[in-house]
């Protein structure tokens, strides 16, 4: 049997009971076109739960023996809206904790995501760094470690975060320390800086940088 709620109206204009005449009234029912005050219909006992949290209003209406969906009429759109809901006391209070107890889950579940996640990306650069020293005996540990660091940067899309990077495929490593070299070992940004357009650029360093690159090869 489908179930049928009370349609509750919060008016524009002030109106006042037809039956006890207590007004203005703020909601209210309208029985036989007449205005009815909700202590009048039976629901002043029940709560408002505004609109917004589906599962808060979903839990709260399924908790609640007797509810009734609260519309306000909006002139400009010439229909009436949904505000919320008016619900028992008690299934809001229960409905709340509920919810509570859920959002207190996911904070647990997305700080476990979070140490997993930290874990696997230190894992990443840490095997980054040692396949960089393997190919690259003579670079300096601290260098290395910078080099790994910063192409395995979360959300960076760097070689690191490639799938190649991550695969540790050769190309993809030493194109890691090659763009490292570029900018930390030759004038490749002071000639960016002047003007030099990039690819001119990148032709003038690449001597210095293949020659930091054999350097750094020889066992």
């Amino acid at each position: 049997m489908d179930l049928v709620a009370p349609v509750v109206v919060e008016p524009l204009k002030r109106r006042r009971c037809s039956e006890c005449q207590q007004g203005p009234l703020r909601r209210m029912i309208v029985e036989f076109h007449a205005p009815v005050c909700l202590d009048c219909a039976d629901l002043g006992h029940l709560v408002f739960l505004g609109r917004g949290d589906t599962a808060l209003t979903r839990r709260a209406r399924e908790g609640s023996a007797l509810w009734a969906v609260v519309v306000r009429h909006n002139r400009r759109r010439t229909r009436y809206e949904r505000q919320g809901l008016l619900v028992e006391a008690d299934a809001l209070a229960r409905a709340e904790e509920a919810c509570l107890a859920d959002a207190e889950a996911r904070a647990r579940r997305r700080a476990r995501d979070a140490v997993r996640r930290a874990e696997r990306d230190a894992r990443v650069t840490a095997e980054l760094e040692a396949e960089i020293l393997r190919l690259f005996p003579r670079c300096p540990g601290e260098r290395a470690a910078e080099i790994a660091a910063h192409a395995s940067q979360k959300g960076s899309g760097r070689v690191g975060r490639t799938a190649a990077g991550r695969a540790l495929d050769r190309d993809a490593v030493t194109a890691a320390v090659r763009a490292s070299v570029r900018h930390v070992d030759t004038a490749y940004d002071a000639l960016l800086m002047r003007g030099v357009p990039r690819h001119q650029a990148r032709a003038r360093v690449a001597p210095a940088i293949e020659a930091v690159l054999r350097a750094w090869r020889r066992a």
